[in-house]
């Protein structure tokens, strides 16, 4: 029953086409991030809906996650507005670029974007020929987005290079994003009527004012799992899961302190975006089967 309602949390709201459907994000750019905007947008697809609207505010996170949310939003079905939200939130670094690939951009006011100067997971600067490789990468990925959108190319890469940021009325000005809106009914209000093309090459004329407006909120699994992906805890699992092995060598048979490692391990490692999401849940379920066979012959 615990498990029925919790896939049952887990599916897209059930709304009339047309319907704008929100999601809200906070927190790091990891692949828990990255598999729920994924679901939300495949959700809209489904239900047919006028358009998304992606609430952001995040600090930053892996570029492997970030690059996946991009990709996403640019094969999108349906029109992707980024909205930087609430005040005092920001959509610094890897939420820079994401903002850049959506359809439409917006803030509210008291949030900043910029500051996306790539570093390394321990979060101090990357160095040498490695620092240039990734640098020039990143400038191309951002002007890329800005150029296809209209949006500021030459600002883009000073956040980058130099790691500059701007509030949302200094973006406004700048032409890095479209609007400013203190909230969602505002937000729908002044993006209607507005002309975005897709990737198929439609042009999508938005029809939001006074459109159905349906949460899609994340699931008790994604929470769950946001919550293993803070990097903090990925290592101290890493960190236990390691241990949980080496004390399954020094005493054989103990079974717990190994099946804990394994797990732990494996689960550190998607939350390290090691392995992606999928294929932890495979190598689960193959431990899982390689100890029932075991058991047969050892108990």
């Amino acid at each position: 029953l615990f498990a029925g309602l919790t896939f049952a949390c887990a599916g897209g709201p059930d709304t009339p086409p047309g319907a704008v459907h929100v999601l809200t994000t906070d927190g790091d750019v990891n692949p828990v991030m990255e598999r729920y905007i994924d679901r939300g947008i495949d959700a809209a697809e489904d239900e047919e809906a006028g358009a998304v609207v992606l609430r952001l505010d995040t600090p930053g996170g892996l570029v492997s996650s970030m690059d996946d949310i991009i990709k996403r939003i640019l094969e999108a079905d349906v029109p992707v507005i980024v909205y930087v939200w609430p005040s005092g939130g920001h959509a610094a670094s890897a939420g820079t670029y994401i903002t850049y690939a959506s359809h439409v951009a917006a803030m509210t006011p008291a949030t900043q974007i910029g500051a996306a100067t790539p570093i390394n997971s321990s979060g101090d600067d990357i160095e040498g020929d490695l620092r240039n490789k990734v640098i020039n990468d990143s400038v191309a990925k951002i002007r890329g987005l800005a150029e296809l959108r209209g949006r500021n190319a030459d600002w883009g890469e000073d956040a980058v290079r130099k790691g500059a940021a701007v509030d949302a009325a200094e973006a406004l000005e700048l032409g890095v994003v479209e609007h400013v809106a203190d909230d969602l009914e505002e937000l729908l209000g002044v993006v209607d009527g507005t002309e975005v093309e897709l990737q198929d090459g439609r042009q999508v004329v938005l029809s939001t004012a006074g459109a159905n407006v349906a949460y899609n909120n994340r699931s008790f699994i994604e929470r769950f799992l946001e919550i293993i992906a803070d990097p903090n805890i990925a290592f101290l699992l890493l960190s236990l899961g390691s241990l949980g092995i080496f004390i399954e060598f020094l005493h054989p048979g103990a079974i717990f302190p190994g099946v804990f490692g394994v797990i732990s391990l494996l689960t550190a490692f998607f939350a390290l975006s090691v392995i992606p999401f999928n294929w932890a849940g495979v190598a689960l379920i193959m431990i899982a089967f390689i100890l029932f066979g075991l058991e047969m012959f050892y108990t």
